[in-house]
């Protein structure tokens, strides 16, 4: 049953790109890369070293989809990952993301990405609800342990407060607990008259693990 889920998700997402990129010429396209000191996602940390994050995304109204990965600096770490994204947001703050993550088995591995199995991919369906300044998430692995992950945030003038807690591949034991809790800041520093580099700062703490990680990057 699970296989068929991922499956028909997977045809989804292809399907939806191609439909509507089809038939709406109104969409805009979005190119970028964030370099990080290190990639520390949801409480844990993937590779300890500096990383490059390259993002491309086609988006039509509340609707959009996109690829995102993240590249190792070192030869000698991991955490190389390579995922497909669908998501749609309503004016209402409500949105609903679908993602395919994909682990290669190790650096410099190419794995095989169309071997559809929990093997290699990971399947996550999410939603999460902006009311203000303050926003709920939550997220669900297809193909997993019943993994679950569950954020909420605040956003101040210039820094966003966030706790996050999950179950188990988030932590040490399997059973659901808190690990992420940090906060994060940007600022814009000028280059030149017309342009400005954003750099921004993180502080996480996972008390599941005892792990402290301070994060730092830019975006282009």
């Amino acid at each position: 049953m699970k296989k068929l889920v991922t499956v028909f998700f997977s045809s989804l997402l292809l399907l939806s790109a191609t439909v509507t990129m089809a038939q709406d010429s109104k969409g805009s396209w979005n190119v970028g890369a964030d370099l990080y000191n290190r990639y520390v996602w949801r409480g844990t940390d993937f590779g300890n070293s500096p990383v490059v994050q390259p993002t491309i995304e086609y988006s039509v109204g509340g609707f959009a989809i996109g690829a995102w990965g993240s590249y190792s600096l070192s030869a000698n770490t991991g955490g190389t990952e390579a995922d497909l994204y669908m998501s749609y947001a309503f004016d209402s703050g409500l949105s609903f993301t679908f993602t395919n993550y994909y682990f290669p088995v190790e650096p410099g591995s190419s794995g095989n990405y169309f071997d559809f199995s929990n093997t290699y991919h990971t399947y996550e369906i999410g939603a999460s609800q902006a009311l203000g300044n303050f926003s709920l998430s939550g997220y669900y692995y297809l193909n997993q342990n019943n993994d679950l992950y569950f954020e909420a945030g605040y956003s101040f003038k210039k820094v966003d407060l966030f706790v996050g807690a999950g179950n188990e591949s988030y932590t040490t034991d399997t059973n659901f607990n808190v690990v992420n809790i940090g906060l994060s800041t940007s600022k814009e520093i000028p280059i030149t008259d017309k342009f400005s580099l954003p750099v921004t700062g993180s502080v996480i703490v996972n008390p599941d693990k005892d792990q402290i990680f301070f994060v730092v990057g830019i975006s282009l």
